[in-house]
């Protein structure tokens, strides 16, 4: 039984994962609607909440970042001195 317990824990993450992002989606989303009167709108041209959701704290902190996950290892193996 011990054996199974980091699938468990793999399991647990990904379905906690999952979670965050459904919950995500359904309460910040802006083509998302739950309730009835939402629903019944229609197609809205609500760009800027559009925008606000796309480009989250998340996404404008990396964007300025380099696409590597260690950059200074990398750095001190690739360049030659």
């Amino acid at each position: 039984m011990l054996q199974v317990y980091p699938l468990f824990g793999a399991v647990g993450a990904v379905v906690g994962l999952m979670a965050m992002q459904l919950v995500r989606n359904i309460t910040h989303n802006p083509e998302v609607r739950v309730t009835k009167e939402n629903r019944s709108a229609g197609i809205l041209n609500n760009f800027e909440e559009g925008e606000k959701y796309a480009e989250h704290s998340l996404r404008k902190y990396v964007r300025g970042r380099a696409p590597q996950v260690m950059p200074t290892i990398n750095g001190y193996f690739s360049d030659p001195k």
